[in-house]
C-alpha cells in the first residue's frame, strides 16, 4: 500500500475517533421566574427538543424578557431566550431612536419562532372597588422588576391606554410574590401587574380561600382605554378552568406574544447544533404538544412574515421552513448617558446605569 494512502486512511480513522469523542454542546436558555410559564417552557424544550438532538439545555430563571435580551447577548453559554414582543420591540424602537446601547444588544439577536400569547393579570384586592382593566389610572401599581418583560408591558399599556406615562411616584418595581404581598398584606399598593401564560403556577398552587383576598379586573370593551390598548395588544381570556380551585368565572383581558429567540451566530459548530436543534423541534413537535406545558396547544409551528427590523435566524429558518413544507397541515453605558439622566423606558429595559 503506498505510503501516502495509509497516512490518508490513518488520518481518515482519526478524524472518525475525535468526532465519536466530542463532548455533548452544552446550552442554557433564560425563561422567567421559577413559578412563571417560560421556565416550563423552557423545559419542555430542553426534553423534548434538546434531549433528542444531543444537546444538554439548561432553563435558567431570570427577571424575565428585558434582563434575557442581555443575557442572550452577553452571557456565556446561554444561546437561546424567551422574550415577549414587546419588549423586543422596545429595543429595536430604543436603537432607533439613536440609543447605542440597545442597538448593539438587539442588532446580532434573530428570531427562531414566535410562540403563544401570554395573558396579562391586573390583580386587586376582593374588596377593591376597582372592576375593570381601565380602573387603574392614578393608582399605586406594582409591575414587576427591573428588567422584566412585565414591567415593560405594564408601561406601555397605561401609555396606550391614558396618554401619559405611569406616574414614577405610583409604580413598584416588584417579583410577582413580592407584588401580592405588599397588596395583601401591608396594603401599600392597589394593583399588581403580573404576565404569564396560564396556567401559571404561581396561581394555580393557590388554594379556594385565594378568592377572598384577590380578584382579577376585567377588560371592558366598551371603555376608549381599551380600544387604545388594542393598537399593541390583544383580547383573551383568563379560564376559570386554569384555576379552578379559586377562580370562579372567565375574566376577559390582554395578551402579548412570546418568541424563541438567539443569536446570530457564525461558529461552524454553533451552526450545527442550532440546526440539529431546528430538526428536532420540527420533528418532536407533536411530542411537546402532547407532554409539555398546555400552552404548547397553542403554537403553531409556522414562520409568519415579521415587522421591520425583526428577523429570522437564516440557518434555523431554512431548515424549519424544510421541515414544516413536509409536514401535514396543523396548529454597559456610553459616556452619554453616564452624564444625563436615565428615562423610565431605558431603566426597564437595563440599558442606562445611573
Amino acid at each position: 500500500m503506498p505510503i501516502r494512502s495509509l497516512l490518508t486512511g490513518l488520518l481518515w480513522t482519526a478524524c472518525l475517533a475525535c468526532a465519536a469523542a466530542a463532548p455533548r454542546a452544552e446550552y442554557k436558555i433564560v425563561t422567567a421566574t421559577k413559578t412563571g410559564t417560560y421556565i416550563q417552557i423552557g423545559q419542555d424544550l430542553a426534553k423534548w427538543v434538546a434531549g433528542p438532538a444531543d444537546i444538554g439545555l439548561e432553563a435558567l430563571d431570570s427577571k424575565g424578557s428585558a434582563e434575557n435580551v442581555q443575557r442572550l447577548r452577553y452571557e456565556p453559554g446561554v444561546k437561546l431566550a424567551l422574550v415577549q414582543s414587546d419588549v423586543y420591540q422596545a429595543f429595536l424602537d430604543e436603537a432607533k431612536a439613536g440609543n447605542a446601547d440597545a442597538g448593539d444588544i438587539i442588532r446580532p439577536l434573530r428570531l427562531i419562532m414566535p410562540l403563544y400569547d401570554e395573558e396579562i393579570y391586573f390583580i386587586v384586592r376582593a374588596d377593591s372597588p376597582l372592576n375593570s382593566i381601565h380602573d387603574i389610572k392614578n393608582k399605586k401599581i406594582a409591575v414587576g422588576p427591573l428588567g422584566s418583560g412585565t414591567a415593560l408591558t405594564s408601561r406601555t399599556l397605561y401609555q396606550l391606554m391614558f396618554g401619559e406615562p405611569l406616574p414614577p411616584a405610583n409604580t413598584q418595581y416588584l417579583s410577582n410574590e413580592e407584588s401580592l404581598a405588599r397588596l395583601t398584606v401591608d396594603k401599600s399598593i392597589d394593583v399588581a401587574i403580573i404576565v404569564a401564560g396560564q396556567p401559571a403556577k404561581l396561581f394555580t398552587d393557590m388554594k379556594a380561600e385565594a378568592r377572598n383576598y384577590i380578584k382579577i379586573l376585567k377588560l371592558d370593551e366598551a371603555a376608549p382605554e381599551t380600544a387604545r390598548a388594542k393598537k399593541a395588544y390583544f383580547p383573551a381570556v383568563i379560564r376559570s378552568a386554569s384555576y379552578s380551585t379559586w377562580l370562579k368565572d372567565d375574566v376577559p383581558t390582554l395578551t402579548v406574544k412570546a418568541y424563541l429567540v438567539t443569536y446570530d451566530y457564525g461558529l461552524q459548530s454553533t451552526v450545527g447544533n442550532l440546526m440539529r436543534f431546528a430538526d428536532s423541534l420540527c420533528a418532536n413537535f407533536d411530542k411537546l404538544q402532547a407532554n409539555g406545558h398546555p400552552k404548547w396547544k397553542q403554537v403553531r409551528l409556522e414562520l409568519p412574515p415579521l415587522n421591520q427590523g425583526w428577523r429570522y435566524y437564516p440557518p434555523m429558518e431554512k431548515r424549519l421552513r424544510a421541515c414544516i413544507a413536509q409536514r401535514a397541515p396543523f396548529g454597559a453605558p456610553t459616556a452619554a448617558q453616564s452624564s444625563r439622566t436615565c428615562t423610565e423606558q431605558e431603566l426597564v429595559l437595563g440599558i442606562c446605569k445611573r
